[in-house]
């Protein structure tokens, strides 16, 4: 049995090492996302590491991609490249960009311009149904995506669709770059609004590994209908100085200080 608690911490370690490294990047919304990533690349997906172009994979869309950093720890930790190669994050000589690209093992899509991620997920889900394969598509959402009017483009359309093989995720920690997603442009309440659009709605602790494999599990029964899973997060978890501060969304370079201090809680 993987210890899912374990993987969630090893992901916000590599994340805050390589955004140290970089001198810049999105802490926040990094740590806040990793216990979703555990669950998903540890106890969730399918995917094999040694052939990232197996065609009945699962598919991932991190439509928030400025949270790589730790979607490159979860991949470097599932296999597809060493957890070293983490620290060039950033760096104009690595792989490892500041947002996802295809050109990275285990990368499905790239990301980076907000709104655009539930339409690719859309797509790749519509692609297994028309394909006649089994793999499911799985994609991640930030409070940004749903101020976006591409994403309710995308929610009618895989509501009308009944694509029961895509689920999406809101790793909903309510702060973004300039305000709290209440004051900049508040989407709430999102269950009876898509629900009316046809889609699965499950609302959890997003940092509760239970509750997340529950709704997972109750995603893959709904044969006819998307979900969506609302996962309740705090913005920086696992390091008390950045819990819920929104100084640390993005754009942060972190001191010898702060990475000794965030190391240490995680490890704590």
């Amino acid at each position: 049995m993987i210890d899912l608690h374990n993987c969630a911490r090893k992901i916000r370690k590599l994340a805050i090492e390589a955004i140290y490294h970089a001198r810049s990047g999105h802490p926040g919304g990094s740590l806040s996302v990793a216990d979703i990533l555990a669950v998903l690349y540890f106890r969730e997906m399918q995917v094999d590491p040694a052939n990232p172009f197996w065609p009945e994979r699962d598919r991932l869309v991190l439509a928030k991609g400025h949270a790589c950093p730790a979607l490159y720890a979860a991949l470097a930790l599932k296999g597809f490249f060493p957890p070293k190669e983490t620290i060039g994050l950033r760096k104009i000589d690595h792989f490892l960009e500041g947002h996802p690209d295809v050109r990275i093992p285990g990368v499905d899509a790239p990301s980076g311009s907000l709104g655009m991620g539930l339409s690719q997920g859309l797509g790749m889900a519509l692609g297994s149904r028309y394909t006649g394969r089994n793999f499911r598509t799985y994609v991640i959402l930030g409070d940004g995506d749903m101020q976006e009017g591409s994403t309710w483009e995308a929610f009618m359309a895989a509501g009308h669709h009944k694509v029961g093989s895509l689920t999406a995720i809101l790793d909903s920690n309510g702060l973004q770059g300039e305000d709290t997603v209440a004051n900049q442009m508040n989407f709430s309440p999102l269950a009876p609004k898509l629900s009316c659009f046809g889609w699965q709605v499950l609302e959890v602790d997003g940092h509760d590994m239970g509750q997340l494999c529950s709704a997972l599990d109750s995603a893959r029964e709904s044969a006819d209908k998307p979900s969506f899973i609302l996962a309740h997060t705090t913005k920086g978890k696992g390091v008390p100085f950045m819990e819920n501060q929104q100084i640390w969304h993005g754009s942060s370079t972190l001191t010898d200080e702060q990475l000794h201090q965030s190391l240490h809680a995680l490890e704590a």
